[in-house]
């Protein structure tokens, strides 16, 4: 029994036993120390802020009585709606504000005041109403004998609440010395409190240092001789059981381990370094060959068939006609070719998108109806190549081309915070939730570039986008149904480099 009694004294135990003990000792009442001082606080703050409440009401109530005696000038003046709604509003919130006045007969100076200043605001108030009305029914002579009423009773007023605020001033100075002194008187008890609980702390911490700190110095004056390479030096032996005889022992085992240790860690280290060198490169080479290879699709179908179109054109219409077409066929081309592995705008992106449709137009005597609101500001944002032109020769292709309606394509774009919104809706044909997803995918990729296409197909798009700006999920598919139109929405980083 003795033995077993022994073994739970405090001194006995663990060094974590004691730290935890110490420490939460001092946590606690540090937390009940910090937690009354908080309290008084907390009120003292509250009763502070409460002293100049009044005169604050009062400032908002004078800069409201201002607001509506300007409204009515400028409605008198000007005769705008703005000026009038500004009346209506300003005449609103004084109303709500002359609530908070006393509106009862008291002996008291200060709300008698008050009682006086919300019985001449009713006064004015009407006054107001009288003037506006007699603007507003066009009796000039009238409104101008009511204006002159107005601007007296406003001043009227503009002189009570000065006085009035004066004295909620005077008497509110009185409580907030009062409070001043109270909070000084709390400052010192708390400074205080805490110097006595800051030795209290010193004190058990002096203790529990004591007995651990002479083992720990030997230990780190040891372990600092060998990170300076000596791995010859070792602590004295020990048959201590307690943290330190623990580390003790494992430190002399780890110095005589520790030379093999890092040359073997090293020699691992390089390995690993070279093998992610490679597979870093090797993935950049992957990447950059993938978007090259996507940049580069163009099917011939499309170059021939629009050659063709503007052959026929030239025999059967003048000279200028065939001169614009083969011109935006050539800038059509020309921006494939150049940008295939540049940067593009905005701005050459919308004019690559209009060439097409022009092109279009002319082979299909102009059935496509293209309309487009474009934010002037984003242009110069920076995007990859051949990104919109694709999803409008998605929308020609399986939206509005063979319908029995007037085919119509809308392009939006527009900066939506610190992002840009490209938006390109048709009201064609519609599509299917499951083929939303197929496209969004990548499942129908291969019939992308079939028949009379460009060939950069939207999962080249989704594709690009996603290698460009290093993320997913930036384009959306919304379609309500079957011959209900369909919208492709892209939302990108605002970029101009």
């Amino acid at each position: 029994m003795e033995n077993k009694r022994k073994s739970w004294r405090f001194q006995d135990q663990t060094l974590v036993v004691k730290v935890l003990f110490e420490v939460g000792l001092v946590a606690l009442l540090l937390f009940g120390t910090n937690m009354m001082m908080y309290w008084q606080v907390n009120r003292a703050m509250q009763s502070l802020d409460t002293v100049y409440a009044s005169n604050v009401d009062l400032a908002d109530l004078a800069d409201t009585l201002d607001s509506v005696q300007t409204n009515v000038y400028n409605y008198l003046t000007v005769k705008t709606s703005d000026s009038l709604e500004g009346y209506y509003r300003s005449e609103e919130k004084y109303r709500r504000l002359l609530e908070k006045l006393n509106g009862q007969v008291m002996e008291n100076p200060t709300k008698l005041l008050e009682k006086n200043i919300r019985s001449m605001s009713e006064t004015y108030l009407d006054q107001t109403a009288e003037t506006v009305a007699a603007k507003r029914g066009r009796n000039v002579e009238k409104y101008k004998d009511s204006y002159t009423d107005t601007l007296k009773l406003y001043q009227y007023l503009n002189s009570y609440i000065y006085d009035l605020n004066g004295q909620q001033f005077k008497n509110n100075s009185s409580s907030y010395q009062a409070l001043q002194s109270a909070i000084r008187y709390l400052e010192v008890v708390s400074s205080v409190i805490l110097i006595v609980m800051m030795g209290v702390c010193i004190l058990l911490l002096y203790f529990m240092i004591r007995g651990v700190a002479a083992p720990l110095t030997r230990l780190a004056v040891t372990a600092n001789l060998v990170g300076q390479g000596n791995f010859s030096v070792q602590m004295p032996p020990t048959d201590a059981m307690d943290e330190v005889g623990v580390v003790t022992r494992a430190f002399n085992t780890m110095v005589s381990s520790l030379e093999e240790y890092m040359a073997l860690t090293k020699e691992s280290m390089e390995k690993e370094q070279q093998m992610m060198e490679r597979e870093l490169l090797m993935e950049n080479h992957l990447k950059e060959a993938q978007l090259k290879y996507l940049q580069s699709q163009i099917n011939p179908h499309f170059l021939f068939n629009s050659l063709n179109a503007g052959a026929q054109l030239a025999m059967m219409e003048g000279a200028e006609k065939t001169c614009i077409f083969v011109e935006r066929m050539a800038e059509f081309f020309r921006y494939n070719v150049k940008k295939g592995s540049e940067d593009a705008t905005l701005a050459e992106e919308v004019e690559t998108v209009e060439n097409y449709i022009y092109i279009l137009n002319v082979r299909f005597a102009g059935d496509i109806h293209f309309t487009k609101e474009v934010d002037e500001s984003v242009l110069d944002a920076k995007i990859p190549s051949m990104i919109l032109q694709p999803i409008v020769e998605n929308a020609v292709n399986h939206g509005i081309r063979n319908i029995d309606w007037e085919g119509t394509i809308h392009l939006l774009v527009k900066q939506e915070g610190d992002r840009i919104r490209i938006s390109v809706r048709d009201n064609g044909k519609g599509i299917s939730e499951e083929r939303i997803a197929q496209i969004l995918n990548g499942e129908l990729q291969k019939q992308e570039s079939e028949g009379d296409s460009t060939g950069v197909g939207m999962y080249n798009v989704i594709r690009r986008l996603e290698f460009y700006y290093q993320q997913e999920d930036l384009m959306e598919i919304y379609s309500e149904g079957e011959n209900k139109g369909t919208e492709i929405v892209i939302l990108i980083p605002c970029r101009t480099e």
